[in-house]
Parts: C-alpha cells; sequence; structure tokens
C-alpha cells in the first residue's frame, strides 16, 4: 500500500498517529493509507499477543523460541552470536506479523540488586553496545525493526516511574549513555525507547537534552522515539523534547492537548509534522511484518541450544572435575535440574515454543542418574527431609551435581540481597560434605553470592538464564561436548557492601545519585584494589591458550593497533576471549585503572594459533571533557593491556600518544591558573601584567612560584581585585579574542 504524506492530513489526525492504536499498534490511517505496526517484546524472543489479551500485556503469548536473554550473552562476548540471534528473533517476528521488536536492553548494571539485570548485558558499555549493535544488525536484516532500551540511566526498578537519576554529564557520556551511542551510530535501530525515569530531574520522554541535542543532533539518529509504555505525563512537552510516539493508546485525551498546543501557539507544528514523518516511517512496506501463517523453523531450537553452551561461565574447576568422566555414577540434585528457570519476569516472558530440563538431558548422556530435588522452591515440603535424600544420594555417587538458584525474578522489582535461598545453601553445604565430587550449577538472572559454600565445592557454573534450550546446553558442557567460554560480563563481589553503588542504591526521596562516577563494577573494584570473588572477564575453560608476541602500532595522534598471538596449547577445540584494556593517568580527571576498549572471541582447533588484530579508535583513550564540552585524548603515555580478566594482566605495552592540543576553554570564570597554563592566553596575560614592572619585579613574580601555587585557583574575576594587579576586565575579554 503506497503511502501518501501523513503531513497533510488534518492537525487532528496527526495527533493521533502519535499515540498507540491500542496496546502494541500503531494508529492505522487510511486517509494516509498508513498500515498499524506491531511493536512487541522482547529481547530473547516474540511475546505476540492476539487481539482480546489482557489490557496490561501479560495475557499468554504465541509460541515463539525463548532464546537465551542479555545476561547469558553478555557473558557470551560473542558479537556474531548476537547477530544470529537477532536474525533469528526478526524472522519469527515477520512469521508473527511483529513489525518492530522492543529490544535490545542495553541499560548498565550500576548495582547487582537491580531486578531487571537479566534483560541487560553488561556492567561495561562497550561490552553492552557491541552485543546490542550486534543483535540490531541482526534482526533488522530481516526487515523488521528495533527499539534500543530503556533511554537512558534506567538502572533500577525501584519508583521506576518517577524516580531521578542524578548524574553528572561525564559519567553519563563515557557509562550510560555510550552503549546506546554505538548501537546508534553503528546499527541504526528503527527506533529508541525513552524510559520511564528523569534524568537530573527531568522526565526522560521530556528530555530534549536527551532526545534531541545527544541523540539527534549529536549521534544524527533519524528513527523514531517512543516512550516506554505508560511513561509519558505530559505529552506536550514530550513532542518538543522529541518524543515521537506514546505508547500505549490511543489517548483522546493526549491527543488533544496536542492540537490545543498547536494552535494556542505553545508548540510548533512543525514539530508534530516531523514526529508523524517518523511514526509514518515505521509502516513503510519493506518494514511491515506480514503475518505468515508458518511453522516457527524447527533450526531454531538448535541455535538456542548453541547459543546458551556460548554464554555458561565455568568459574571454577579443582581437581579437573569437569567435565564430567563417561559412564561416572551421578547424583543429579535440585528442583532446576527438573524444573528450570530459563528466563525472568514481566513484559519479556516468552511462551517458549519447548523447553528441554538438564535432568532429562544428563540422563541423554548416558550416566547412571540418581534424581533427589533437595529443596522445593513453592514453599510446601520438608526442607530437612529433602536434604536428608539429597545427601544420601550425594553420599553414594562418585559425582554430584547440585542446581541452586533463584525464583521470581522479574520487571518491576529489585533484589533486597544477593544471597541464595538459606535451604539451598544448606543443601550445598550437606551434599559437599560427603560427596567425593560437587559441583554446583547457578540458575539465575544476575549474580549471587558465592561465600558460606564456595570452598566446600569442587566446581562452580554460572548457568544465568539460558533460554529454552539451557538445559541440553548445560549437559553439553558439563560433559565436555562444548568447551565452557564464557566470561562474565559482571563482577562477582566478596559482599554486596563492597559495590561501589552499595550506599546510594536504590535512593530515597525521590532521587538515586549516581555519587561512584564511573567507577561502576571492575572499574571500581581494580582501581582501589578491592578483592572480589571473581572479576569481570573472568572465565575458565578445558583447553589453555597462551597469549603472546603483542605489539602496538600507534597510527595517529589518538589510534592505534593492536596484534597478539592467540594459540591453544591444550587437546580440545575451544573458543578464547581477548580482552584489550587501556590504563592511563593522562588528562585532568580521575581515570580507573583499566577499561575495556576492545575484545573478540576467536575458536581453535587443538594446536591452532591465530594473530588477532583489533583497532583502538580515539574513543579508546579519550575521557569526556564536561568543561570543553567534548571527548579529549589528552597528551601522554597509554598502556595497552592483554586480560585474562579485568584482574589479571598477561601482557602490555606502553605507547605515547600526542593526542589534542591542551587548551582548556577560558572565561572570567576560568581560574587564575588555567589562564597561565594556556598557550596563548598565558603569555598574553603574564606580559599584561609585567608590564611597567622593573626587572627585579620581574625576578621576584618568577621566583615566587609558592604565591602562584596559592592564587591558582582563584577565578579570574576574582583574581582582578586583589591590590596592585595591573589588569581589568575589558583587558582579560581582549586577551580571549586575540587566544582564539
Amino acid at each position: 500500500m503506497q503511502q501518501s504524506d501523513p503531513v497533510a492530513l488534518p492537525l487532528e489526525d496527526k495527533a493521533s498517529l502519535l499515540s498507540g492504536g491500542d496496546f502494541w499498534s500503531t494508529q492505522a490511517s487510511d486517509e494516509a493509507r498508513l498500515p498499524a505496526v506491531v511493536l512487541t517484546d522482547g529481547p530473547h524472543g516474540i511475546r505476540r499477543q492476539r487481539e482480546g489479551a489482557d489490557h496490561l500485556g501479560f495475557h499468554a503469548s504465541e509460541p515463539a523460541t525463548c532464546f537465551p536473554p542479555a545476561v547469558a550473552v553478555g557473558s557470551s562476548w560473542d558479537t556474531e552470536l548476537a547477530a544470529r540471534v537477532g536474525e533469528a528473533i526478526g524472522c519469527e517476528a515477520r512469521a508473527l506479523g511483529v513489525g518492530v521488536v522492543l529490544g535490545p536492553g542495553v541499560n548498565i548494571k550500576r548495582s547487582p540488586l537491580c531486578g531487571r539485570n537479566f534483560e541487560y548485558y553488561s556492567e561495561d558499555p562497550l561490552l553492552s553496545g557491541a552485543l546490542g549493535a550486534a543483535f540490531v544488525r541482526g534482526v533488522q536484516s530481516q526487515g523488521v525493526g528495533t527499539s534500543v532500551k530503556h533511554f537512558a540511566a534506567n538502572n533500577q526498578e525501584t519508583d521506576r516511574m518517577r524516580v531521578s537519576a542524578d548524574v553528572d554529564e561525564r559519567t553519563l557520556r563515557e557509562i550510560y549513555l555510550a552503549a546506546f551511542e554505538r548501537v546508534v551510530t553503528e546499527a541504526r535501530p528503527a527506533t529508541v525507547m525513552a524510559a520511564y525515569n528523569r534524568v537530573n530531574g527531568v522526565p526522560a520522554c521530556e528530555n530534549k537534552w536527551l532526545l534531541t541535542d545527544v541523540l539527534r543532533t549529536e549521534w544524527g539518529f533519524e528513527g523514531a522515539v517512543v516512550s516506554d509504555w505508560g511513561a509519558v505525563g505530559d505529552r506536550v512537552a514530550a513532542v518538543a523534547a522529541g518524543l515521537d510516539l506514546q505508547m500505549p493508546g490511543p489517548d483522546a485525551a493526549n491527543d488533544a492537548a496536542v492540537v490545543r498546543a498547536v494552535r494556542e501557539g505553545l508548540l510548533d507544528e512543525a514539530l508534530v509534522d516531523a514526529s508523524v514523518r517518523r511514526v509514518a516511517a515505521l509502516a513503510e512496506p519493506e518494514a511491515v511484518a506480514a503475518e505468515r501463517d508458518e511453522p516457527l523453523p524447527a533450526e531454531h531450537h538448535a541455535l538456542a541450544r548453541e547459543a546458551a553452551a556460548d554464554c555458561v561461565v565455568l568459574l571454577k574447576n579443582d581437581k579437573y572435575t569437569l567435565p564430567l568422566a563417561e559412564n561416572v555414577r551421578l547424583a543429579v540434585i535440585g528442583e532446576f535440574a527438573a524444573n528450570p528457570q530459563f528466563q525472568g519476569g514481566g513484559s519479556s516472558l516468552i511462551n517458549a515454543t519447548r523447553v528441554d530440563t538438564p535432568l532429562e538431558a544428563i540422563k541423554a548422556l548416558g550416566h547412571s542418574v540418581t534424581y533427589t530435588p533437595g529443596f522445593t522452591t513453592a514453599g510446601e515440603g520438608d526442607a530437612g527431609a529433602l536434604r536428608e535424600e539429597a545427601v544420601r544420594a550425594a553420599r553414594e555417587a562418585e559425582v554430584a551435581v547440585v542446581f541452586v538458584g533463584l525464583r521470581g525474578e522479574t520487571e518491576g522489582s529489585d533484589r533486597e540481597h544477593l544471597d541464595l535461598p538459606a535451604d539451598q545453601v544448606e543443601l550445598v553445604r550437606a551434599v559437599a560434605a560427603v560427596a567425593t565430587r560437587t559441583v554446583v550449577v547457578l540458575s539465575t538472572g544476575g549474580v549471587v553470592s558465592l561465600e558460606g559454600w564456595h570452598d566446600d565445592v569442587d566446581a562452580v557454573m554460572a548457568g544465568w538464564l539460558l533460554g529454552q534450550a539451557g538445559g541440553s546446553a548445560l549437559a553439553d558442557v558439563l560433559s565436555g561436548v562444548v568447551n565452557p567460554s564464557g566470561r562474565l560480563a559482571e563482577s562477582i563481589p566478596l559482599r554486596l557492601e563492597d559495590n561501589p553503588s552499595y550506599l546510594t542504591f536504590p535512593g530515597e526521596a525521590g532521587h538515586v545519585r549516581y555519587g561512584e562516577g564511573v567507577m561502576v563494577g571492575y572499574r571500581f573494584y581494580e582501581t582501589v584494589g578491592r578483592a572480589v570473588r571473581y572479576p569481570f572477564g573472568h572465565g575458565l575453560s578445558y583447553t589453555a591458550f597462551d597469549t603472546e608476541e603483542l605489539s602496538v602500532d600507534v597510527t595517529g595522534d589518538d589510534t592505534a593497533t593492536v596484534r597478539v598471538r592467540v594459540t591453544n596449547t591444550g587437546d580440545r577445540a575451544g573458543k578464547h576471549v581477548v580482552q584489550v584494556y587501556v590504563a592511563t593517568g593522562a588528562g585532568r580527571v580521575r581515570r580507573p585503572v583499566r577499561e575495556l576498549r576492545a575484545f573478540t572471541k576467536v575458536a581453535l582447533a587443538p594446536g591452532e594459533s591465530r594473530i588477532v588484530e583489533l583497532p583502538l579508535e580515539r574513543r579508546a583513550f579519550a575521557y569526556y571533557d564536561i568543561e570543553g564540552g567534548r571527548w579529549t585524548v589528552a597528551r601522554g603515555e597509554y598502556t595497552v593491556q592483554i586480560g585474562e580478566s579485568a584482574a589479571r594482566v598477561v601482557a602490555e605495552q606502553t605507547v605515547t600518544l600526542a593526542g589534542d592540543a591542551d587548551v582548556t576553554a577560558l572565561s572570567l570564570d576560568s581560574a587564575i591558573g588555567d589562564w597561565f597554563a594556556h598557550p596563548v592566553a598565558g603569555p598574553l596575560l603574564q606580559d599584561a601584567l609585567m608590564a611597567g614592572a622593573t626587572e627585579e619585579q620581574r625576578r621576584q613574580a618568577e621566583a615566587n612560584s609558592e604565591l602562584m601555587d596559592m592564587v591558582a585557583s582563584i577565578p579570574a574575576r576574582q583574581y582582578l581585585h586583589f591590590p596592585g594587579i595591573p589588569v581589568t576586565a575589558d583587558d582579560l575579554i581582549k586577551i580571549l579574542e586575540a587566544a582564539r
């Protein structure tokens, strides 16, 4: 259906196009020949509800493949995998008549307590942004749009509809906006979803700085900005700020408010027209998914299994407990083995096409298996009796594999602590006390405390939430059919109190203060030397890899190229994650001791060696200069490090970069020390101050460095009021003009 120009519609009709036609769809227009476009969750599968479903959006949905959620994909460190999953989800979206997939979620894991961390990739913006961009490219390769979310600083569920995330601009730019910037500039998503929360007091949906100045003007975003469902309070202010589509709809009252504001001269109709065009673009023929009456591809379950196995992180493996030997007698213990937790709750809940359980997948390996539930999460049953039954089974087995985890992780509420349920901790300790070998498999949507039992067991595997094929994937990794290659995308602290956001999360009185600044996650732990149980980037393997021949070639004033040889020195095929960090003290700001600046995942056969080359562009060395309002690469030394994790550097090389000219923007409010340090204004000011001075006075001024240190922080306009200063404000203005 060929569109006509929707801007030619009457104002009332244009205003109605800026809110949804129903809970999941845009407004159709016969006059403009615009079909409705379905927007639906979720980031790890399609949650397509039919007409007549509940109006809250939590009714049962059509069957779809439940791929591993972002908490798992983050630990894959595999952009190719993220793209393949995105492509499959895009394919299913088209089959189910969905035009825009509401994902990926690239918010940063500021606190391990965030209840929606299972939908987010990482505590690091580079890892989050690279995986998010790959996912977007995959989905959109199928002619289906995406909606990168939740823009921005949406890092908790507590009071999420009202709380103000109070964040300084450097922290916003370097940590909380950076993943969005990468996705927008590299992958060009069809839409960006504005968040519920406020950012520095202004609702995200009404934040012109966020939606127009940064997103559109700086980053060049040309798609539509969509609200999170129910996030819009004042649609007139939202349209003025750059929001295009309010969801859900229809909303006659807000439509009328937009019309009234235009007619009263309070809202420029050109802004309405721009939003109408962006919403209409979602309904272009190639972007509208025509529902197909055909089964979903059967191979998608196999892809979900492959992806899940790639995400598993082997945290501990003492005495070569894993992989399991052939025909070993196993005690499989824990309710999660038979009834797995494979996704979180809330808007992204997928009606899986099938579910593989770990228990059945392990039995299929041919082992002698005894199963006991060990505990129940339903609140029924004698915990002591269940534990005793598990202990008997563990005593008679060669290896006990204990599945523990969390139930009820869901959108809408944050966790209160990091602990596993007490009965599960007691179960692990009791089993470990009698078993020959004990393996613990974690099924969680985020990190949990390993304290109180970690040292009692032989192996620990982070299984996260792995999607519908997670049971088979875990069996593949436990048995060695698949070599574990996941790496932690978030640090596992020893105590919740060690987390840098501990004292300020989730805030109070309607505000959450991001007082830790850029020191989020591993940036904090490594900078202050705070020990963790397992660091960001950690993950073990059944084979071994050597990293050698590091070379760093400077390719410009602010760029370099890293080369390193990686060799699989073991006897198994496997994948290895090359992690490149940059450490520097250059610049005018306090910087983390190291920051992830590049990574890639390589698959190597036993004995195979490969040269890996990774570019380090300008942003790999830059910090955000809030005074200059720009990204700055300071002149100085930069140490490029290859890490097995953020805590363990295995090779490094220091290079010197010319960087940017160290020119600070000056004003009358700038410190007088900055004036003197300026390469042009400094000598001019010095000459003005010394005009008419005797030779002796000049010598005294040059020798009196302590006095200069004392006055260096005084603003220039106040410095002028000191007795004997022969310079006026007009003189400084003339110096500024000469220095430009």
